[in-house]
């Protein structure tokens, strides 16, 4: 059974077989009359339209589970959670705070699962953003990607992917903020010879050149008692026009949304011309469709 917890789940083929699927104009409708458990412990607006629209595009029919419904852990063990959803549902994909409960969801080994999000990963959210990279350069192999932020999960997983991809990833933290050594050392397993992942503390030195601008929120969900200290450590850390003027003359600007205007980014960057914030949205739906045909293709082999 294969399930899809972080991007280098994937291999690189696969990868980009994935990407082709998501890339097509409909999908074979590999859902139909089955259903897809939506469960989730944390909220979020992309996260549950691209899933159920996606989960429709391809003949199914998602069902939204909150955590008050199944308890995760609690009211029942998560291996009978996930056991009573499979007996329903050809699939589950599971948005949550901590990532050992997708792993014990995937240990089960009943349906596929899917990461929709945990503390450690967010590797639906790095599917589209190379899906929107890929469409705006024509290719991804060759391309840099400058993210200034939170070494968090957004930045984890999108990392693997570009690295996966063959692209040069840059990263730009305030001291503290970078990724562990855990996660470096996973980075460098995907890594080939020809890649380079590089470290900075300075925004402009990372962005300087870069294809691809990225930041995320400073302060994540459930990180709420931190901001007044985060928004001083990530103090000229902000994405503004400024910072974009570095980057190569035909970059663009992502974020994951949902974006503190003012804080990370500024409005005439979010706004601005270079920004393909919607489209990256838009396409969270469009990586969906292509994870799952792929996804569920396999289980059935």
């Amino acid at each position: 059974m294969r399930h899809f917890l972080e991007i280098d789940d994937l291999s690189k083929p696969e990868l980009d077989q994935v990407l082709h699927l998501a890339s097509a104009a409909s999908s074979p409708t590999v859902l139909a009359n089955r259903a897809m458990a939506l469960i989730f412990e944390k909220p979020s607006a992309r996260t549950r339209n691209s899933m159920e629209l996606a989960v429709v595009a391809l003949g199914g029919h998602p069902v939204y589970i909150n955590n008050e419904e199944i308890g995760l852990g609690k009211r029942e063990t998560v291996a009978d959670i996930t056991r009573t959803m499979a007996s329903f549902h050809a699939a589950i994909g599971a948005r949550v705070f901590q990532h050992s409960m997708v792993e014990q969801m995937a240990a089960v080994n009943a349906v596929p699962v899917v990461n929709l999000l945990s503390d450690r990963g967010h590797p639906m959210q790095a599917l589209a953003d190379l899906l929107t990279i890929q469409q705006e350069f024509g290719k991804l192999r060759g391309c840099s990607v400058a993210y200034v932020g939170d070494a968090n999960n957004v930045a984890f997983s999108l990392a693997l992917a570009a690295t996966l991809a063959g692209m040069e990833f840059r990263i730009a933290s305030p001291a503290g903020y970078s990724f562990n050594e855990a996660a470096l050392a996973r980075i460098s397993n995907v890594r080939k010879a020809t890649q380079t992942l590089q470290i900075f503390d300075d925004p402009h030195q990372a962005v300087q050149g870069a294809n691809v601008v990225y930041t995320d929120t400073w302060t994540s969900m459930g990180q709420e008692t931190q901001a007044a200290q985060r928004r001083n450590d990530f103090a000229g850390f902000t994405v503004d026009a400024k910072l974009m003027s570095t980057a190569a003359h035909n970059s663009i600007f992502l974020h994951c949304l949902p974006a503190h205007r003012g804080e990370e980014v500024t409005d005439d960057v979010l706004d601005g011309a270079a920004s393909r914030v919607w489209v990256q949205a838009a396409n969270r739906m469009h990586a969906a469709r292509g994870l799952l045909v792929w996804l569920l293709r396999e289980a059935n082999r």
